[in-house]
């Protein structure tokens, strides 16, 4: 994976004032940790990043950071984004975290999981195909990121499975996961209401109503005179 040149100023002032007017700037706050090294407080240019990540969509980004102070460049880091603060309602770009890494280190990051393919199981019986894994944990060096892992359903029927096991990585890409963990399978088709009362799948009322009939004749009482 290449790593994608980013901009971003240092700012000096912190706080919550500064926070609003780095906003009103379009600009994004941030902070760069890890590594053992003392964090670096940023401002990232809005339109720049999202611009990125668009590009990215789903897909782990490797950063190379110039961390500049206005025209002057004071250093530069390899980083990925650890967490992006939305907005709750409006689901702007409030804050991010980029974490600091070693590119010639391995490091545990999540990548997407895409089925592709139309199962058999679907195509032909009715079934419907369920994804219970969209994301995968794997180990790798930051520069052997892959964008993402395809997983081919094709040959899968009504009943049939995929799991981590089953999965080929790319070179050089390992995963820590419970090689059990289902990552999809097909299921049967859902039945209708018809279908399950002709199957007697119901429950059948008269056998209730004849309980409750029955406890209430030994409830109430004798209206014979000794």
């Amino acid at each position: 994976m290449e790593e994608i040149q980013l901009d971003v100023q240092l700012r000096n002032e912190t706080g919550r004032r500064n926070v609003k007017a780095v906003r009103r700037e379009d600009f994004v706050p941030a902070i760069v940790y890890g590594e053992e090294k003392e964090p670096t407080s940023i401002k990232v240019d809005r339109r720049t990043y999202e611009k990125i990540m668009r590009a990215h969509v789903g897909q782990s980004v490797v950063f190379h950071l110039n961390v500049m102070d206005g025209d002057k460049k004071l250093r530069d880091y390899a980083a990925i984004v650890k967490e992006e603060q939305l907005h709750p309602v409006a689901e702007s770009l409030l804050h991010l975290d980029f974490q600091r890494i070693n590119l010639k280190e391995e490091l545990e990051i999540e990548v997407q999981v895409i089925c592709v393919g139309e199962a058999i199981g679907v195509k032909r019986d009715g079934g419907s195909l369920d994804q219970p894994l969209h994301d995968m944990e794997i180990v790798c060096l930051p520069t052997n990121i892959p964008e993402k892992i395809e997983v081919d359903v094709s040959s899968l029927e009504i009943g049939d499975a995929i799991h981590v096991s089953d999965i080929k990585l790319p070179a050089k890409v390992t995963t820590k996961m419970d090689p059990e963990t289902m990552v999809a399978s097909v299921v049967p088709p859902m039945k209708s209401e018809d279908e399950i009362s002709a199957e007697g799948g119901e429950v059948s009322e008269p056998e209730v109503t004849k309980e409750k009939s029955e406890s209430k004749a030994e409830s109430k009482p004798d209206s014979k005179k000794e």
